[in-house]
């Protein structure tokens, strides 16, 4: 059940990134001046700081989570600073490995096509 839920979860980070450059075509096509890599770069910076922030929500989720456990069982739990490495660090990477595809996406698209598209 977890691989099928990791999945998922990765299959929805790709359609996000997709949308998104999808959406930003007229972005792009305002950038006319930039070389395809520079297109690449930007929408795996977008799609790695979106996972990343994905990554700090799930790690203020955990820390609550956290103390309501330690306070109502004798439980300990604990979020040391190596699991805020690790949730924000996984999180950056599983962004930047897929928005890898959208971000060739977007680097394709012709500039004066992206301009007059919806």
């Amino acid at each position: 059940m977890a691989k099928l839920s990791s999945v998922l979860l990765w299959l929805f980070i790709v359609f996000v990134a997709i949308a998104i450059a999808s959406r930003s075509a007229k972005r792009t096509g305002v950038r006319g001046g930039a070389t395809k890599r520079q297109i690449m770069v930007q929408f795996l910076i977008e799609s790695s700081v979106l996972c990343s922030i994905g990554g700090v929500l799930g790690l203020l989720l955990a820390a609550g989570v956290s103390s309501i456990v330690r306070s109502t069982t004798p439980v300990p739990m604990t979020i040391t600073l190596a699991y805020v490495v690790l949730s924000v660090g996984v999180s950056s990477i599983i962004g930047m490995l897929f928005g890898i595809y959208p971000a060739v996406k977007a680097a394709k698209l012709d500039p004066i096509i992206a301009l007059t598209k919806n």
